[in-house]
């Protein structure tokens, strides 16, 4: 198979991530007699330096033009007093809707040799996919500041369609019948009018899955879920906003944020695959940034674009082979650099 692949490499550790992540995705291609092309792209904080804007022009062409995008991370305190239409994270947010990326793939899921990095007193493991959705919601509502009574007056809308929220869901349902056959929807129906009308479409498509365990919870109710017994959850769907927090804390169970991958696919084969973390301004350049999120994305990647399931195996099954062998970067524990963990992963492909 040739495979045509945008890189956003971004600001801060995403460039060696990205770096790490090709060489064991060029490993697995040359082991299955795959061809790969690359083109390097801007956006995020190095394209604000470069012309100005975080997400050229050029980029969203060529990513459209490409059969995905593999992207390390953007943004970093350089950045943090531009004006919001020019923040490095506007580019995230614009390739996604540039590229029809509503549904965020986020799994999270404690290995073995790791349990006892696990901030739990106890826990028998557990294996969650969060189905997040990602072009709608407050991340894309109507948004300003107003004069008030007591003085300057900020706003952000939540809206969603139940276009999007059926669309999302399906996504859910899905992957639940994939896996075992649960879906938990994540709202706040007790306050929020766009989560009543989530929780109503939700209903509705859950009546479809007769064969899927469908269940509603309070998003605040779930934040302290995860926390006591996060092996109850098969597939979580949420919101945009919800599922970018509630991801995050289910990625510290792992033991680390630097383990966690994601695909944000869209209607077709085109998908956009990264690390949940951000850019570590603060350890970029010092080689010791954890690249296993990275390289378990481009996994993702061969598995949900491609349907190159047995390379992505491949890939997966020596991560967590490496993690066995007592392997690990300093986030989990260990003192090994980028480059030393990513050649042990190279060894086992």
């Amino acid at each position: 198979m040739k495979i045509n692949l945008a890189l956003l490499k971004g600001d801060g550790i995403g460039p060696e991530i990205v770096d790490c992540s090709i060489e064991v995705l060029n490993k697995v291609a040359g082991k299955y007699g795959h061809e790969i092309t690359y083109t390097a792209l801007l956006a995020g904080g190095c394209a604000i330096d470069a012309v100005g804007e975080p997400l050229p022009r050029e980029t969203v062409e060529r990513c459209l033009a490409s059969d995905s995008v593999l992207l390390g991370a953007v943004g970093g305190p350089k950045w943090d007093t531009l004006p919001g239409h020019l923040r490095p994270e506007r580019a995230l947010l614009g390739i996604r809707k540039a590229l029809g990326l509503y549904a965020n793939i986020r799994p999270a899921k404690l290995y073995t040799a790791l349990k006892d990095r696990c901030p739990l007193r106890s826990s028998d493991g557990f294996d969650i996919v969060i189905v997040r959705e990602l072009t709608g919601g407050i991340y894309f509502g109507e948004s300003g500041r107003r004069e008030g009574e007591g003085g300057t007056e900020a706003y952000d809308t939540e809206c969603y369609s139940t276009f999007e929220i059926e669309r999302i869901g399906r996504v859910a349902f899905e992957t639940a019948l994939k896996r075992g056959h649960k879906v938990t929807s994540i709202d706040k129906a007790n306050v929020l009018e766009s989560s009543r009308l989530w929780r109503e479409t939700m209903h509705k498509l859950a009546a479809e899955y007769k064969n899927v365990e469908y269940s509603d919870m309070l998003v605040d109710n779930a934040a302290m879920q995860l926390i006591k017994n996060p092996s109850q959850f098969d597939v979580i769907v949420t919101s945009n906003i919800f599922g970018d927090i509630l991801s995050d804390e289910a990625s510290q169970l792992t033991g680390s944020i630097g383990l966690l991958p994601s695909a944000s696919l869209g209607d077709g084969t085109r998908g956009m695959y990264e690390p949940i973390h951000g850019s570590a301004p603060d350890i970029a350049g010092k080689g010791i940034a954890n690249p296993i999120a990275t390289i378990l994305s481009v996994a993702m990647m061969l598995r949900y674009s491609f349907s190159l399931s047995e390379e992505a195996d491949c890939i997966e099954r020596a991560v967590e082979q490496t993690l066995n062998n007592g392997y690990f970067t300093g986030d989990i524990g260990g003192n090994m650099t980028s480059r030393e963990i990513t050649e042990k992963i190279l060894e086992l492909i």
